[in-house]
């Protein structure tokens, strides 16, 4: 028989003991993922044969990643607020068909996006400043074509993470991504370095590692706790799909508008870039990109740290206020903004204080002293305002797990496209290449004052309804 309870424990065990139980799998999950293109970079930065042409390369690729992570989340996350929710109302029916309809979303998504991959290559690779220089563009083709290869796997196990954290089960979550991550760790220098097989290496090493995880992936699902799946679960269901996706709508945005960003970025580094005195000169040419694809990696992993939190509260909020039990979903909320806040602080005096070490970290004993300098001052300047970009994602997922996505998605497109693309196409007419740095803490500061709007509104307003969940489940 079914079990009807499997997730009771959600609306009783204290708030703080449900937040460390889900928080921090679900946040060494997240860091696990963003350390496979982070450790890559790395390891291609102290490969004297790449050094910053391979770096930039990475820069160019990273954004496609987040297009695909994109797509998953979206599907994962939707997934989990909804069978989340479904649980706490005993709509079990739902859940099952939830998971089912999601598995197979993320499968078809996963082969269509890599067909249009290698489809397009050359003029993808092109569109987020692959052509900077010759050396740049032939090792971002290298590694965009077996990043590409290993899509299906990627896609397919970050959409899992997030159903598997719902079903009751975010250690076995954290440990799937783990394993594929220690895999890729191992593997990239021995490929880089023993084998010199340069951008390939690291890549295959990568597409390895997300095989793992999508493999401990597919064993849990044939064992899963409060969900089961039969083969019903798997027939796609329109009216279903409109319920859970919306709710991962946010995921999305946060993830797609940020490739927009990038690619924003990316040209004006590119345009701005040529007319600088240093940068301007062929030997130099790819320092900023690099650098600011280093900076974006430091970034992605406190924000990894932030949404990890919030996303691990997902099944907590849902279930709460799927039973009606509001005040735990305020207690939750406020603990969360607390967390967030301390994060961003500690993220700020690292970038401010100890830039030089971060840049190190990251090949500058290979390169020119204009590369360290760079890599200071962009530091500095374009994580000044990480506290509210923290504060600001924390917000956003968090209305997510209410089921208020389209409150999420408004403030998301407001941040990303709005202020994300903007910013980097407007300021650097004034400031040159500076004005790519000034438009991160810009874009952050003034969404900061829209999501205290909105954090007001959400406890003044949206926690004192009971009937939320019913809106979104029924």
């Amino acid at each position: 028989m079914e079990p009807m309870n499997a997730n009771e424990f959600l609306g009783r065990e204290t708030i703080g003991k449900l937040m460390i139980k889900f928080a921090v799998p679900c946040v060494i999950s997240l860091l696990v993922a963003a350390l496979y293109n982070i450790v890559d970079q790395i390891f291609i930065a102290n490969a004297d044969y790449l050094g910053s042409y391979g770096n930039a390369a990475n820069t160019v690729v990273f954004p496609l990643t987040v297009v695909a992570l994109a797509i998953s989340v979206m599907i994962g996350d939707g997934c989990c607020a909804f069978v989340s929710l479904s649980l706490g109302a005993g709509e079990n029916e739902n859940a099952h068909r939830c998971v089912g309809n999601a598995i197979v979303l993320s499968i078809m998504s996963s082969f269509m996006l890599t067909a249009v991959y290698l489809a397009f290559q050359d003029q993808i690779i092109t569109a987020f400043g692959g052509t900077l220089n010759k050396e740049t563009f032939v090792l971002s083709k290298e590694y965009f074509f077996w990043i590409t290869v290993g899509m299906p796997f990627f896609m397919f196990g970050q959409a899992m993470n997030p159903i598997i954290r719902s079903d009751g089960s975010p250690r076995y979550a954290m440990f799937s991504t783990l394993a594929g991550a220690i895999l890729n760790i191992i593997l990239d220098p021995i490929f880089i370095f023993s084998c010199k097989w340069g951008m390939t290496g690291a890549a295959v090493a990568t597409v390895i590692g997300q095989i793992a995880t999508a493999l401990f992936a597919i064993g849990y699902l044939f064992k899963m706790k409060a969900v089961k799946l039969r083969k019903s679960s798997f027939r796609l269901r329109l009216a279903l799909m409109r319920k859970f996706i919306p709710l991962g709508i946010c995921s999305l945005l946060s993830q797609i508008s940020l490739v927009a960003s990038m690619a924003a970025v990316n040209n004006m580094i590119y345009k701005f870039g040529a007319l600088d005195i240093v940068f301007g000169k062929p030997e130099y040419a790819q320092i900023p990109m690099a650098v600011v694809g280093i900076v974006m990696k430091f970034f992605q992993i406190v924000i990894s740290i932030v949404i990890g939190i919030a996303a691990g509260c997902i099944p907590i909020v849902g279930y709460n206020i799927g039973a009606g039990l509001k005040d735990r979903a305020k207690g939750i909320f406020s603990r969360l903004l607390l967390t967030e806040t301390c994060i961003g602080f500690a993220a700020l005096f690292v970038v401010e204080f100890l830039p030089r070490q971060l840049i190190v970290v990251f090949g500058a004993g290979n390169e020119s002293v204009y590369y360290t300098e760079f890599g200071i001052r962009s530091f500095r300047i374009y994580l000044c305002m990480i506290v509210f970009a923290c504060i600001n994602k924390s917000t956003f997922i968090y209305l997510q797990s209410l089921g208020n996505a389209l409150i999420s998605t408004l403030l998301s497109m407001i941040r990303e496209v709005v202020f994300g693309v903007s910013f980097p196409l407007i300021l650097p007419m004034f400031f040159g290449l500076d004005g790519v740095l000034y438009s991160m803490p810009v874009s952050d500061a003034l969404t900061f004052l829209f999501s205290l709007i909105v954090i007001a509104y959400t406890f003044k307003k949206t926690l004192s309804k009971n009937d939320i969940a019913d809106q979104i489940i029924k």
